[in-house]
């Protein structure tokens, strides 16, 4: 059963015209095309401090598939051939990305499931879905089995070599769509076994009684037994960082997409819970669910996109109406006020989809385009609009 959660404190949702979604659909997909000749071969990274021109990507970044998946979904949408070549072309980014094992870490979900297994999924081309096998294998080889846990970031990561070791992150829930679409390829069920096994560790240890969540747990790293939550990205270590909030909301519902078990979905459903009784009244969330009153209120879009999406996903598997068009409501009025309020699709000069987003507040990057917050927003924005089949499955 859900928590009980007072989610009409804060933020109502209110009934938004489907007009409305389908003209948003529309421009952002228009957008994405409009930029196809501006971007190239590049990977948009972030967006530059007030402008609406993106920051690329350098040849490794855990955000490069994030174009690429933009590209897939606007061309699932319109059948556009200059989409499908623009994203097709990225292809040697990640061979080199492969190439250097070094720079590969536990976000190779969020960079091929988005590249390669969307390309695979779309025009079946053989070389992506062989690359994509090989980062699942990648993937899979950060297992701890005693821990039962994927390991985060790499030995050369600024936190250092006693702080990675034994840590894993909730962002990590995203990228287990790779692991399971392997398993299925391959017909191996040891990546869907450590996803699984993932999954039910970061449920036990990173996700709080109250349904908030740690944006880190550590681990021993020679014995694997467990020792504290942290934040890296949030407010402080008893907060709750919103993207994360939504990585695990979006990440536990795919889990039941995955398996059928509603474990996942009531898990997913409870973390939603507690973010929508601490939204603001317009739906966009703050960068921090616990952020004190006097500190700057930046807002992340980003973290609003991917709480849409995952809204409309736990709607979709929903089998009480009620509990469906609760689920349905929300998600469509946190996209309304993302397209009203961080839209971007109008700019003809802009080379993203929404603006305010909080990528990395305490290094002052606050207010920014952030090319996940766009790829979400398009994912999202085609849930709305009845699309179901996504490159994670």
């Amino acid at each position: 059963m859900s928590a009980a959660f007072d989610t009409s404190a804060l933020f109502t949702p209110a009934q938004i015209p489907h007009e409305k979604l389908e003209n948003a659909l529309h421009n952002a997909c228009s957008a994405v095309l409009n930029n196809v000749r501006r971007i190239g071969d590049r990977n948009p990274k972030i967006g530059l401090d007030n402008s609406v021109k993106y920051r690329f990507c350098p040849p490794r970044d855990w955000v490069s598939g994030f174009w690429a998946g933009q590209l897939w979904l606007a061309y699932k949408v319109t059948g556009e051939s200059r989409l499908r070549n623009s994203a097709a072309m990225r292809l040697p980014y990640f061979q080199t990305l492969l190439n250097n094992p070094e720079w590969m870490d536990h976000d190779l979900g969020f960079q091929f499931s988005l590249s390669c297994v969307a390309q695979h999924k779309l025009t079946g081309c053989e070389t992506s879905k062989t690359m994509a096998l090989k980062a699942a294998d990648t993937l899979l080889g950060r297992f701890r089995r005693v821990g039962k846990y994927l390991v985060a970031w790499n030995e050369n990561h600024e936190l250092g070599l006693e702080q990675t070791l034994g840590r894993t992150i909730i962002d990590s829930l995203q990228n287990l769509s790779l692991l399971f679409w392997a398993s299925e390829t391959t017909a191996n069920p040891v990546y869907r076994e450590a996803a699984l096994a993932h999954a039910h560790t970061l449920k036990k240890y990173i996700i709080r009684e109250d349904y908030s969540t740690w944006h880190c747990f550590l681990f021993d790293p020679l014995t694997q037994q467990p020792l504290r939550g942290e934040t890296f990205q949030g407010y402080a270590d008893d907060s709750c960082w919103s993207r994360g909030q939504a990585w695990a909301i979006h990440g536990y519902a795919q889990l039941f997409e995955h398996t059928g078990d509603p474990q996942w979905l009531d898990t997913a459903i409870n973390l939603a819970d507690y973010a929508l009784a601490h939204l603001p009244h317009d739906g966009i969330p703050l960068w921090d669910y616990r952020l004190p009153a006097h500190e700057t209120p930046w807002r992340d879009s980003s973290a609003g996109a991917i709480t849409a999406a995952g809204l409309l996903l736990i709607a979709q598997h929903c089998t009480d109406q009620i509990q469906q068009e609760h689920y349905h409501q929300a998600g469509t009025s946190m996209l309304a006020s993302l397209e009203d309020q961080c839209s971007l699709s109008g700019d003809p000069l802009a080379e993203g989809l929404l603006s305010e987003g909080a990528s990395y507040v305490k290094e002052g990057l606050c207010n920014n385009m952030l090319p996940y917050g766009d790829y979400y927003y398009l994912e999202a924005l085609m849930r709305a609009n009845g699309y179901t089949d996504f490159f994670w499955k």
